[in-house]
């Protein structure tokens, strides 16, 4: 983790481009990252807490196997996706944010897929679907355990 912070110190702007190369090397920022980019950059931990916190990109646990991103933005939600995001906790097990009890499925919300007139829209394992329905969720669900 230090070796990938100090390789890329020098960028302009550094912070974020070390963050996800961390998330892109680990999985996620773990608040030992954030300790170690802090020293490495001369910056506080609170600066770097605050910037993972803050964006939504980064994680600060590891993700299942699979993600599960339900859109929750205007065009989906009206129509339904705040039923399909509800459905698809009481499946899973967990909230958005979270991973299944036995590590399979992480679900998060996201806000816009840019796929508005497919709505809802749902990415599973980084391939997004269109007009998800719970019953297609179900087998979308099925096929990431």
């Amino acid at each position: 983790m230090r070796e990938i912070a100090s390789e890329l110190r020098g960028l302009r702007g550094a912070l974020i481009p070390i963050l996800h190369a961390v998330q892109e090397e680990f999985g996620y920022v773990g608040q030992p990252d954030v300790a170690v980019v802090a020293e490495v950059l001369n910056l506080s931990v609170a600066e770097v807490h605050g910037v993972v916190t803050f964006y939504k990109d980064f994680r600060r646990t590891a993700a299942g196997r699979t993600t599960v991103a339900i859109c929750q933005a205007e065009a989906c939600r009206a129509v339904g996706a705040v039923g399909l995001g509800e459905h698809a906790k009481r499946v899973v097990g967990c909230g958005f944010g979270e991973t299944s009890y036995d590590g399979r499925i992480t679900l998060d919300e996201v806000f816009c897929f840019g796929n508005c007139a497919l709505g809802p829209a749902v990415q599973v394992g980084g391939k997004l679907h269109g007009r998800v329905t719970p019953a297609r969720l179900d087998a979308l669900l099925g096929e990431a355990r």
